[in-house]
């Protein structure tokens, strides 16, 4: 049995740290997506070089949307491009000292609204992890081949 209740609290309680999110970003001066590029470009695994296609691969955007933000976030002074030295077809996307400064503030800015909003999340997902541990319920394989019939 699928337990609605918990997915439908999760859900909310992402969207209400997503909402406040974009509400951060727009209030200092970018879009969303162009704070989550700031993001997933500084905190890239370590294998990782951020190019226009991995950057696309962690946002889960089409290649042009990011080439679109980035275009935008160096017109803004928040990233520049630079070629690769030894493979000089690949294009590294930087965070300038500018951008750096705008993702540590608003980085600063969603940690304490994780202190705030983070244990209601943690609980929501709690709650499903944990329903999904009990026999018969949503998560385990019996409850999923079950509530599929």
């Amino acid at each position: 049995m699928v337990d609605y209740r918990a997915l439908a609290e999760l859900r909310y309680q992402i969207r209400l740290f997503l909402s406040f999110s974009e509400r951060a970003a727009r209030s200092a001066g970018v879009e969303p997506q162009q704070h989550q590029l700031l993001l997933a470009c500084k905190g890239l695994p370590p294998d990782s070089r951020p190019t226009i296609r991995t950057l696309a691969t962690r946002l889960c955007l089409e290649h042009n949307t990011v080439v679109q933000a980035t275009d935008k976030l160096e017109k803004l002074g928040y990233v520049r491009r630079e070629r690769n030295g030894v493979d000089r077809r690949e294009v590294l996307v930087e965070i300038t000292p500018s951008g750096e400064a705008l993702l540590a503030h608003l980085s600063v800015l969603h940690r304490d609204q994780l202190r705030v909003g983070g244990p209601a999340l943690y609980a929501a997902l709690g709650e499903i992890l944990e329903a999904g541990a009990r026999p018969g319920k949503a998560g385990s394989r019996a409850g999923s081949a079950e509530s599929s019939r």
